[in-house]
């Protein structure tokens, strides 16, 4: 047995660096695949990248392995496994054109079977993982993963669904490369105090900005294993956090352009249900500086679920936080956006349901303000979605509790919209909720009505004293000659 192994062993050490890569009895000439480090990306990539990789401290070009890498694991023995997992990483190093299906077939073929033998041996978990072997699998996620996507490469950041997202050739391949390092990172095989050296603050800055891959696919392995990242090395807890927020940040304030922002909320949105109480003031200015402003891009609609949650985690953890989420929910309130505005009515609807009354009665007297635009609005959905907020018996509860000051303020929108809305639908549920008040309080509504209609009185009459001011002053002008560059008026 002992002779068998060492007659597979290669007469010269395998070296990932050099300019050519031995793949044993494959066949391979050196002119058909490109090794990391040396040449440019295939699919996508840029040799910046590749080299930034190669010459760190983190990546040493010295890595020499005792096998060859087409032996099976099963026939080798396992004090000598260790060396052969370092050696197969060490072929998936080299890189292939995947833009033309016809180039370097058997190759490609050769490379995937040995990503499906290193996946099968990290998932069996039977061996502790050396230093050497931990290096060398961040080595090789690190040139087939990092890449940097080419310019019109997105189209839109999420804003057009109709856009069709665009796929990497090479996905074969990146989806077991994903595969291996979610397996390995997830291994109890793997010592986080060493791995920490490796898997280290460049490697998940580079991690993060895969997340502004178009292929949903990627986005969900990327989340899968930045998650298990953020779970294995609290060390890198904090770093995470800030590179996330940064992301964000340029989002709001300056793109409005990225395919992973909902991807990184679902993370931040397990982050947060494991935050101690009380809550830390990095926490809070973190909902009102990053996840507020969240709401103000138009795209929105792509990520609100996750953002949802995320904001409802806080309020749940610190219900105090309600009044500042709805501030500032008022403060992005959208002018133009009918859309966004029964996205936002519907937020507010969640967290009026867990708000207390305290919090409430800060907050009441813009937002019923602000309700009141919505119902008098000519988009009947926005009406609609408005004045069902009064299907919610806690919502109706709060508004008895403060109805001397809510129904003053809500009353004109009322009003106005059983004289002259368009929309029977909206109407009707006008009629209802006028209904429930009148119930609800008799001699207020009654208050409320007259007081109304004196104000109605005031303003019509104002405007009468307006239009005839503007025909007096119509009929003095026309009886003024006209004398030089003295402006007349024509009828």
């Amino acid at each position: 047995m002992l002779k068998k192994i060492l007659s597979k062993l290669p007469r010269k050490s395998l070296k990932p660096d050099s300019d050519e890569s031995s793949w044993g009895d494959s066949g391979l000439s050196s002119d058909s695949p490109r090794v990391a480090g040396k040449s440019q990306r295939p699919h996508g990539g840029s040799s910046t990248a590749a080299k930034r990789a190669s010459s760190s401290a983190v990546f040493p070009a010295s890595m020499v392995s005792g096998f060859e890498p087409l032996v099976p694991f099963k026939d080798v023995a396992n004090a000598e496994k260790m060396n052969l997992f370092v050696s197969k990483l060490s072929l998936c190093c080299v890189m292939f054109d995947f833009s033309d299906p016809s180039k370097s077939v058997a190759d490609k073929d050769v490379k995937r079977k040995t990503l499906v033998e290193l996946v099968d041996f990290v998932a069996c978990g039977t061996m502790k993982f050396s230093e050497p072997a931990i290096l060398a699998l961040c080595r090789m996620c690190a040139f087939n993963l990092f890449r940097v996507f080419p310019p019109n490469y997105r189209t839109g950041g999420g804003e057009n669904d109709d856009d069709e997202p665009m796929f990497d050739p090479a996905w074969p391949h990146l989806q077991l490369v994903y595969e291996l390092l979610l397996k390995f990172i997830s291994s109890s095989c793997l010592d986080a105090k060493v791995a920490k050296k490796y898997i280290d603050h460049s490697f998940i800055a580079r991690l993060l900005e895969l997340f502004d891959s178009e292929d949903p696919r990627e986005r969900d392995c990327l989340k899968a294993i930045l998650h298990r990242i953020y779970g294995k090395f609290m060390v890198h807890r904090p770093y995470i956090r800030k590179s996330i927020n940064n992301i964000f940040y340029r989002f709001v304030f300056e793109t409005e352009k990225h395919s992973g922002i909902g991807e990184l909320l679902e993370i931040f949105g397990s982050v947060i249900t494991g935050f101690a109480l009380p809550l830390k003031e990095e926490h809070k200015i973190f909902l009102w500086r990053v996840l507020v402003p969240l709401h103000k891009p138009k795209s929105i609609g792509v990520y609100f679920q996750q953002l949802s949650y995320c904001v409802m985690q806080f309020i749940e953890k610190e219900p105090k936080l309600a009044s500042i989420v709805i501030r500032g929910l008022l403060k992005y309130w959208p002018a133009t956006n009918s859309q966004k505005e029964v996205i936002f009515l519907g937020e507010l609807e969640e967290i009026l349901e867990v708000i207390n009354m305290v919090e409430f009665q800060r907050i009441m007297v813009p937002l019923f303000w602000r309700i009141g635009c919505c119902i008098n609005s000519l988009h009947f959905q926005v009406a609609e979605r408005a004045l069902f907020l009064w299907n919610n018996d806690h919502i109706v509860n709060l508004i008895a509790h403060n109805r001397q000051v809510i129904l003053p303020i809500i009353f004109p929108a009322l009003d106005r919209n059983v004289q002259g809305h368009w929309n029977p639908a909206v109407v009707n549920l006008t009629h209802n909720i006028r209904k429930m008040f009148l119930e609800m309080d008799e001699k207020l509504f009654i208050y409320c009505h007259n007081h109304f209609k004196e104000e109605e009185t005031i303003l019509t009459s104002a405007a009468e004293k307006r239009k005839e001011a503007w025909k007096q002053l119509e009929h003095a002008a026309s009886l003024r000659p006209v004398t030089g560059n003295t402006a007349v008026l024509v009828s």
